[in-house]
């Protein structure tokens, strides 16, 4: 069977529907279908049971840095000695920031 490649290949109907009118309709109906909600108000909503700690008290013991401790002037983290990487113009880096 021949084909005419000069004949039109969509219809009348299907140009109608490619318009440009057309498609910014289905943009602007497909937008407002969607719900833009907050997770962290939606979160919030949500009881976990046993999760009420409003009449627990914390009680930790802070001790001084050790002499074999340093703090790493990166993330401001106390480590042990054995993880000091590196010392430059007296700032101290540990391990993993000199990584």
């Amino acid at each position: 069977m021949a084909t005419d490649y000069d004949a039109p290949r969509k219809t009348d109907d299907d140009l109608n529907e490619d318009s440009l009118e057309e498609l910014k309709a289905r943009r602007v109906d497909k937008s407002t279908s969607t719900v833009d909600e907050d997770e962290t108000e939606a979160a919030e909503g949500f009881e976990l049971p046993g999760a009420d700690l409003s009449n627990e008290e914390l009680s930790v013991r802070v001790l001084p840095r050790q002499a074999d401790e340093f703090t790493c002037s990166s993330c401001f983290l106390v480590h042990h000695r054995s993880q000091l990487a590196s010392e430059k113009g007296g700032q101290l880096i540990c391990k993993e920031c000199a990584a």
